[in-house]
């Protein structure tokens, strides 16, 4: 599966984004999907997933009850719902597919994920 990730932007601290990642490709139902962030420097951080169906959903708990992941599987799409931004929040934003389905521990680590869309870079202003 080919992912690609947009609705990046700059944003004043408080504000919200939608990102979306749409994929291409007949299997995206197979994949649980899973959004990270990077900043330079830094390793890249596991920020929500949702597994195939959409029934289950796992956030990292420094955005938990800020962001909201869903997906369409009928539009191959996968949304990041960012509310209540803050400064810290700032960083380039990916999309992952990770096909099947695991535990919460394996869909947070990064080297698990098959396939990656080109990211997209999300600014908080204070």
């Amino acid at each position: 599966v080919q992912l690609q990730a947009f609705g990046g932007g700059l944003v004043q601290a408080g504000g919200s984004l939608r990102l979306s990642c749409a994929a291409s490709g007949r299997t995206f139902s197979d994949h649980t999907m899973g959004w990270f962030r990077q900043v330079a420097g830094k390793e890249r951080e596991f920020v929500a997933a949702i597994r195939q169906s959409g029934g289950s959903t796992y956030y990292a708990n420094s955005v938990k009850g800020r962001f909201t992941i869903s997906r369409d599987n009928a539009k191959n799409t996968v949304y990041l719902q960012m509310s209540s931004l803050k400064p810290e929040d700032t960083a380039i934003y990916y999309c992952a597919a990770y096909y099947g389905d695991s535990t919460y521990y394996t869909l947070s680590q990064a080297y698990k994920y098959d396939n990656w869309g080109q990211g997209t870079q999300v600014t908080v202003s204070s």
